[in-house]
């Protein structure tokens, strides 16, 4: 008898033990999604990733970034979450020799930091969660070679000079576009962030004729996709290819309406999602030593890359994208 009440009371403590809060998680581990431009529609959508991991989790998330495109005000965002010690970093690198000392910073203090969406490969960053932009710039390139009238014409490219993520899927698109003998890219306009600079050079690019006449486009962020829209509907120019970045409503409703052709959809939400359960991972079971450059380690217990996946959406299947989106928002 007087086992079984020994055995009986063991099992009692460790219940209480998970019931009182002495579980692995706690509300008192504070993680950070530093973004780039929380303004934006797609990191409203990673950081409902992030958030709903962190409920799951029953931790407690903070997203933290600038509302516009300022590296050195994200730089701030970043040094300030490292102050506060939290349990680990997710961050998008809106340029990596800025941000790279505050991701190091964080590292050398014991901090686990995560990129997604946006990688900075010479920091200490444990690895990097996002598109494979290499290939997505290709999958860009390949769609509006494919849709230009007869496979020629000049293009203008849409970028934020700078951003790893867009100057690998520059290269991406360079890439597809370099078999391709009547395609020829006019030019590559840095936006510096601003969506707005999108509509005025695509009114301007309008009006030129003859040899310098632009018979497509294609953005590689996501902002400008609607702004090269509105200045193609307001220039009636029926006749031009626009290829366009991620699944803001506004860019799903121009492919429906058939003033974009089509746009490279991403999964900022999967990389939300997935970096906090990875640094949860991490904060738990750390690394003996987080300096380690672990992509040169074959028994790391990290991987280099986490592709979260890149698709094409055109008419053909944007119904879907428009009936997961308006799921989602529910």
């Amino acid at each position: 008898m007087k086992a079984i009440k020994t055995v009986a009371t063991a099992l009692l403590a460790l219940g209480i033990a998970f019931t009182c809060g002495c579980a692995r998680h706690s509300s008192k581990e504070v993680f950070y999604l530093v973004t780039v431009n929380a303004a934006l529609p797609y990191w409203q959508t990673g950081a409902a990733g992030f958030n709903h991991a962190a409920a799951q989790y029953k931790v407690t998330a903070k997203v933290v970034g600038p509302d516009n495109y300022d590296p050195q005000a994200e730089l701030a965002a970043l040094q300030k979450a490292v102050a506060a010690k939290p349990a680990g970093i997710l961050i998008s690198v809106a340029d990596a020799a800025v941000l790279q000392p505050g991701i190091d910073a964080a590292i050398s203090a014991g901090i686990p930091v995560i990129t997604i969406d946006s990688d900075a490969v010479a920091s200490h960053r444990l690895y990097f969660i996002g598109t494979n932009n290499l290939e997505a710039g290709r999958l860009g390139g390949n769609r509006i070679a494919q849709k230009l009238k007869g496979g020629k014409g000049n293009i203008v490219v849409f970028t934020i000079v700078g951003q790893p993520n867009i100057e690998e899927r520059l290269k991406g698109l360079r890439d597809s576009l370099s078999t391709v003998a009547g395609v020829n890219i006019a030019e590559v306009v840095d936006i510096k962030g601003d969506p707005r600079a999108a509509f005025d050079k695509t009114q301007a690019y309008l009006a030129q004729t003859g040899a310098k006449r632009v018979d497509g486009f294609i953005c590689l962020e996501s902002a400008s996709g609607k702004m090269v829209s509105d200045a193609l509907k307001r220039g009636n120019a029926t006749d031009r290819v626009l290829v366009a970045w991620d699944v803001n409503q506004d860019t799903l409703d121009g492919i429906k309406a058939g003033t974009i052709d089509s746009t490279i959809a991403q999964k900022p939400y999967t990389m939300g999602y997935t970096g906090l359960k990875a640094l949860d991972e991490i904060y738990h079971a750390p690394p003996k030593q987080f300096g380690r450059d672990y992509s040169v380690d074959s028994f790391s217990p990290y991987p280099v890359f986490v592709d979260t996946g890149s698709s094409l959406v055109d008419k053909t299947n944007v119904d879907l994208y428009i009936a997961s989106a308006a799921e989602d928002n529910k």
